[in-house]
């Protein structure tokens, strides 16, 4: 029985690491700058565009103001991600991260070579502004899903899952509907992430 506890005791402990290896990113600032990214780049879209446009803005303006937000998100996400990679010791967990960010490079890849050769085989003017921001919606959602599932952050999994159906079901819409789904569905979702995420516990 002396031997017995012990051992049970040190299987106990040795499994603990394993549970909780993955880590858990912070994505406060990741949920900021995409929030922003969908609010001030789609929504100058949908208030700029269409038979009757709220406002005249330049045609750089909105994809200016989404690339500029996206762009920040990826830096946020990529030192959130590089912070718990240097609190884990566990080869597994760091392999898991690497393969994670190397989705990012993956997705957006193919999403550009499905987008592009569309462009050229289909005779429709504007098939790049409207699949580039539902696509880019859409792969993000998938990317959150698989990045939730790992780290087992329900906030995160619901998230990606709200983007990846809001976004395809935005595709429905035409020119500025769908710039308004994306604005207020999407846009409105990271609002409120950034709120629960700022209240979730922490896990390590």
């Amino acid at each position: 029985m002396s031997v017995t506890a012990p051992a049970a005791q040190a299987a106990v402990d040795h499994s603990t690491p394993n549970r909780t290896s993955t880590g858990d990113v912070d994505n406060l600032g990741t949920y900021v700058s995409f929030g922003l990214a969908y609010l001030l780049g789609h929504g100058s879209a949908a208030l700029s565009q269409g038979d009757a446009p709220v406002l005249d803005l330049p045609g750089w303006l909105p994809m200016t103001l989404l690339g500029a937000g996206l762009a920040a998100g990826t830096v946020q996400a990529t030192r959130a991600a590089l912070r718990t990679q240097r609190t884990t010791t566990d080869p597994d967990a760091v392999r898991t991260a690497q393969l994670l960010g190397a989705l990012w490079v993956t997705a957006f890849a193919a999403l550009f070579l499905a987008i592009t050769g569309l462009s050229a085989t289909v005779d429709h003017p504007d098939i790049q502004t409207l699949l580039w921001p539902t696509g880019s919606g859409f792969v993000v959602g998938l990317i959150y899903v698989a990045e939730g599932a790992v780290r087992r952050n329900l906030l995160h999994y619901a998230l990606g899952t709200w983007l990846a159906l809001t976004s395809t079901t935005a595709l429905f819409l035409g020119n500025p509907g769908f710039y308004w789904v994306l604005t207020l569905a999407g846009g409105g979702a990271y609002a409120l992430a950034t709120v629960l995420e700022r209240r979730r516990p922490r896990r390590r």
